[in-house]
């Protein structure tokens, strides 16, 4: 039988380790791609050519969920932070700012990866909701490899903290939505239906308290210090 013949998606099975796997060879060519161009006359293009491949998938996904019958006031506006690494990862390709592209990384190599890893999803293969999950979640971790490691745009302290206040920021815009409207996004209010390893930390808001926290040492202690750290503490010298 197929892996992508089910009658939902199941986390763990066949299906899902060939999207890991997908995802990881692509984390490869990505980072490969970005060095062969990086500073010659083709990157801008490629680049721009990325950014605008995505925001056609972005744009093409949010009218789906927009269209009569699908529309729910639930799921269907983007509030996600994952949504707004779809974004930040565009604008990041398309003018290779530090902000952004620093944004799409810490995202996109945390809360994005752990989507993939762990994916809240039951619509099965060949839904357009599949689809729009898989295409963009892969998409903003392989943007955020091919920034950093492929074109060299290096995380810092200072965007590091640029990160942290735009995802407090979110966070404070999307609980007064969620609170005012009923809805859940950034699941600020309960956890996900399926198991995530939100379960571990305990009811809310204690969950949230300490996903944030644990998300914030993170970005700084794997995906900040490594880069920040002098260049001979980086080769052993």
């Amino acid at each position: 039988m197929s892996p992508l013949a089910a009658d939902r998606f199941h986390a763990w099975s066949a299906q899902h380790y060939l999207l890991l796997a997908i995802t990881a060879v692509g984390v490869v060519a990505a980072v490969l791609w970005g060095r062969s161009h990086r500073g010659t006359r083709g990157e801008r293009t490629a680049r721009r050519g990325l950014a605008v491949a995505s925001l056609v998938v972005i744009v093409a996904m949010q009218v789906y969920w927009l269209t009569p019958g699908v529309r729910s006031m639930r799921n269907s506006w983007p509030l996600q932070l994952s949504d707004l690494a779809d974004y930040t990862a565009v604008y990041a390709l398309w003018t290779r700012g530090p902000r952004t592209s620093a944004f799409t990384y810490y995202v996109g190599l945390t809360l994005t990866l752990m989507a993939v890893v762990t994916p809240a999803l039951t619509q099965p293969f060949p839904d357009p909701r599949w689809f729009g999950f898989w295409i963009r979640h892969i998409f903003v971790v392989w943007a955020a490899v091919y920034l950093v490691w492929g074109l060299g745009i290096r995380p810092t302290w200072r965007l590091y903290r640029t990160s942290v206040i735009a995802v407090l920021a979110w966070a404070v815009a999307a609980y007064t939505f969620n609170v005012l409207m009923g809805t859940n996004y950034g699941y600020l209010v309960d956890k996900p239906d399926t198991s995530t390893p939100l379960d571990l930390l305990g009811p809310w808001p204690w969950y949230v308290l300490a996903a944030t926290a644990t998300l914030l040492a993170v970005w700084a202690a794997i995906l900040t210090l490594p880069w920040a750290r002098p260049r001979g503490s980086r080769r052993g010298g």
